[in-house]
């Protein structure tokens, strides 16, 4: 039987990282660490997370460029700007923005 995981943020959640500059909405968790030791290791040592903890996948962006992050749940916490994502993903999977958090569409909570 596979353990239940509690997460502190869920999917459609506006967040940003705690020390790097950037913020999005997530799109999927994995309960725990769930890619390579490479892309591990080339987190920094003052800010390496351990793996035994939600990780999350986020459609991010900052001022520059929008792109997919991998971020575990120490690293985050709740952007409470209450502006809307501008990733050009978002709109795919998600409708309605409320502040906090976006609307998952239908079509994709298979």
């Amino acid at each position: 039987m596979k353990e239940i995981v509690e997460t502190q943020y869920s999917i459609g959640e506006v967040v940003k990282h705690k020390y790097l500059d950037f913020r999005g909405v997530i799109y999927d968790v994995d309960p725990e660490f769930n890619n390579t030791e490479e892309w591990y290791e080339s987190i920094p040592a003052e800010i390496r997370p351990k793996k035994e903890q939600p990780f999350y996948h986020v459609f991010a962006e900052n001022d520059q460029v929008f792109y997919s992050a991998y971020v575990s749940q120490q690293n985050l916490q709740i952007d409470d700007s209450q502006d809307p994502i501008e990733h050009p993903d978002v709109p795919v999977f998600f409708g309605e923005f409320n502040g906090k958090s976006y609307n998952i569409l239908e079509a994709t909570k298979n």
